[in-house]
């Protein structure tokens, strides 16, 4: 090997990085068995610092631009080195780059649901999940805290440490608020405010900054979404009872159509007598009294009558000779229970 290609091999004197291309955090420029000569060329470009560590201590941090390394511009790592030479000689430090680009489009989600204390339906599990944003803030804590020596550091390696860190802000912002869970999913937006300001903290021990946050979605898991749905539905139905009744007598139509023989009749005059009760409900809402037993009576053999004489009509073919009703003198089936027009028994 020649002298050249032996001197060019220990020393250099130009320093840069050129990204390869998003998700690296740190770089550590190649510095095996080479030393930094005096004068060389530090470039440092935009969205980029660099550090000088010396002996496992953070020296010199340089800015975006062109440096030429003298002592002039390393009073840190001069006064480590305690250089008597004006710093003449070749010296050894590991240099590293950060980049300071924003970190966008990372995602953050519940992997399981969290359990939350809501102000209004107790202990609930939730589920999340949003985008966040960051960058290296603090070049010298991050590689003291995260980076360390590694020779490339990259954000796929501290996504767990981040995730872990907002669902524990997700968490305080959420116990801390003491508001429930149906204004916090209306308010989202506030909601990411919030949790934004409780793991700000834990990015800057790292030194990092977390510079958007946002939460997309916040739900329940699908079994308490049902019974959520189920109490909306209650809501807005309103009054049971009164939606009760209302059913019953949709149904009153349905039940006389049936072809069932006896069975068709029955469910006619079960639900008639729902119809009976209708009726006595109404007339005692209208007056603030309980109505006449006989007026609840009439009322309801009326509704019994109809809903027999619909069956009828719906098919059921009556057997024997006819007869007439004992209270009004309809003429009647000789087999009819009840009158077809007034509702009446018959003996």
């Amino acid at each position: 090997m020649a002298l050249g290609d032996f001197l060019r091999k220990q020393f250099v004197d130009v320093i840069q990085w050129t990204e390869s291309g998003p998700g690296v955090l740190m770089y550590r420029f190649p510095m095996q068995d080479m030393e930094i000569q005096s004068g060389g060329q530090l470039t440092v470009r935009e969205s980029q610092l660099a550090l000088f560590v010396n002996e496992g201590r953070a020296a010199d941090m340089f800015s975006p631009g062109l440096h030429t390394l003298l002592t002039a511009n390393l009073p840190l790592l001069t006064n480590l080195q305690n250089w008597d030479k004006a710093f003449q000689s070749p010296f050894k430090s590991d240099v590293y780059f950060f980049s300071t680009r924003v970190q966008t489009g990372q995602r953050w989600g519940t992997q399981q649901p969290i359990t939350i204390r809501d102000k209004e339906f107790g202990a609930v599990r939730l589920r999340a999940f949003g985008m966040y944003a960051f960058r290296v803030s603090d070049p010298a804590v991050f590689q003291a805290k995260v980076g360390a020596t590694d020779a490339v550091y990259t954000v796929a390696q501290l996504d767990p440490a981040l995730r872990n860190a907002i669902m524990t802000g997700f968490t305080a912002a959420f116990a801390n608020a003491q508001v429930p869970f149906l204004d916090m999913a209306a308010n989202q937006a506030e909601l990411a405010t919030q949790i934004a300001a409780a793991v700000q903290p834990a990015f800057q021990q790292l030194g990092l900054t977390l510079d958007s946050f946002t939460v997309e979605n916040l739900s329940l898991p699908d079994e308490l979404q049902k019974r959520l749905d189920e109490r909306i539905s209650m809501n807005i139905i309103g009054d049971m009872r009164t939606y009760t009744q209302f059913q019953a007598a949709q149904s009153i139509p349905i039940a006389a159509a049936n072809q069932g023989g006896m069975a068709g009749l029955a469910a006619g005059i079960g639900a008639g007598v729902g119809l009976g009760g209708i009726v006595s409900d109404a007339m005692r809402g209208a007056t603030g009294n309980p109505a006449p037993a006989a007026a609840t009576n009439a009322a309801t053999n009326a509704a019994i009558g109809a809903a027999a004489g619909a069956v009828g009509a719906a098919g059921e073919a009556p057997t024997g000779d006819t007869k007439f009703c004992i209270n009004c003198g309809a003429k009647l089936p000789a087999a009819a229970k009840f009158c077809s027009s007034c509702g009446a028994p018959q003996g």
